[in-house]
């Protein structure tokens, strides 16, 4: 502990010590002067007799209790003027690391999407440092957050986002499963297809745009635009990481601008590391006409190609297993800050005070009577 106006302390004892000498000046001055009331004589009977010698007694140590009680309260006063306080230096690592989540946004992936989003809320809430951007792909790819550290707005985001998956999962699973034509549907749901259709056209306008000349689920291209939403691509002083999640089934109609293969190779070269996240056997899409395997293993090559590697969600690994372990990656820490913090410590001394000025007070009191 230290003081900050050391002086306070000084200034007090000399003003303490001259008061107390004028004090003791006329105190004594005018110890044996008579001043009124009435004489006794012969009261060494009284000061000899018992009561007397206790009720003395009594009386000097309370004025003993009384003067320590006010020289603490003195000093304590003095100790609050001179503001004890305590530095501490703290050390600490800016963490710099850019985070793209890119969504494969095929109907087919909607459960694995809605977790995903879902499970981001809370995670971007306890970010601190990191930027997070947010990328989705069908044919096209749409930036639909770029690189930001504003998580109130990436929470907002991804409101929206879990919306999306959900009119995606009762067009499915609510109609589609149910109706192979519109003309099969009662009048209140076709009403409601049409509804979701109207509101799924929002965001489909940007993920498929040119989807009848194009295909859809362009691996590479989803990929190849995530890693290019990194500004200054050729920084390497912040860690940068692709989360993306994907069945990996490419329906391209003609050749891609870029593929799997040489966008993973671009994030190698860029220093970029990729995670992948596919769905279980059990979600797969379309297996009679997409290999598993195939698919699942092209995606791993890829994926480790960059330092990454590939989760497969499965119930025994949901996704926020697989969150906690890439958040165990290394992340580059620089330009290490120190920073000192003064705090006041004024608590022992003014309970101190306190405690002194109730004693005093009591004190005095009985002496009163």
């Amino acid at each position: 502990m230290e003081l900050m106006n050391k002086w306070a302390i000084l200034v007090g004892i000399c003003v303490f010590a001259i008061c107390l000498g004028i004090a003791l000046f006329f105190r004594k001055k005018t110890k044996d002067k008579f001043v009124s009331g009435l004489k006794a004589s012969n009261t060494s009977l009284i000061k000899s007799s018992p009561i007397y010698k206790a009720l003395n007694r009594r009386y000097r140590v309370l004025m003993g209790v009384l003067i320590c009680a006010f020289i603490g309260s003195v000093v304590s006063a003095l100790v609050l003027v001179a503001r004890p306080f305590k530095t501490q230096d703290i050390y600490s690592g800016v963490k710099k690391r850019d985070i793209i989540i890119c969504m494969d946004v095929s109907y087919s992936l909607y459960e694995l999407n809605s977790e995903i989003t879902d499970y981001l809320k809370g995670v971007v809430k306890g970010l601190a440092g990191d930027r997070i951007g947010i990328s989705i792909f069908n044919t096209s790819s749409v930036t639909f957050v770029p690189l930001t550290d504003d998580y109130d707005y990436v929470a907002y985001k991804l409101d929206e986002l879990s919306e999306y998956f959900s009119l995606q999962k009762e067009l499915y699973e609510e109609i589609y499963d149910h109706y192979e034509y519109v003309e099969d549907m009662p009048d209140n749901v076709a009403a409601r297809y049409y509804e979701l259709r109207d509101k799924l056209d929002y965001y489909d306008a940007g993920t498929l745009y040119n989807n009848m000349d194009r295909g859809s689920s362009l691996i590479g291209e989803g990929l190849g635009s995530a890693l290019y939403s990194f500004p200054y691509i050729g920084d390497s002083e912040r860690t940068r990481v692709i989360i993306m999640s994907t069945d990996n089934q490419l329906n391209s109609f003609s050749r891609e601008i870029m593929n799997l293969r040489e966008a993973s190779d671009y994030c190698k070269s860029n220093k970029v590391t990729l995670f992948s996240i596919f769905p279980a056997v059990d979600h797969f899409y379309q297996p009679e006409e997409y290999s598993y395997t195939d698919c699942k293993e092209e995606l791993e090559k890829a994926s480790k190609k960059t330092g990454g590697k590939l989760y497969v969600r499965t119930n025994d690994l949901p996704f926020s297993a697989i969150v906690q372990d890439i958040q165990k990656q290394e992340v580059m820490t620089v330009n290490m800050v120190m920073t000192r913090q003064t705090q006041d410590m004024p608590r022992n001394a003014f309970i101190a005070l306190i405690g002194f000025l109730i004693v005093t007070s009591a004190v005095g009191l009985v002496l009163q009577k």
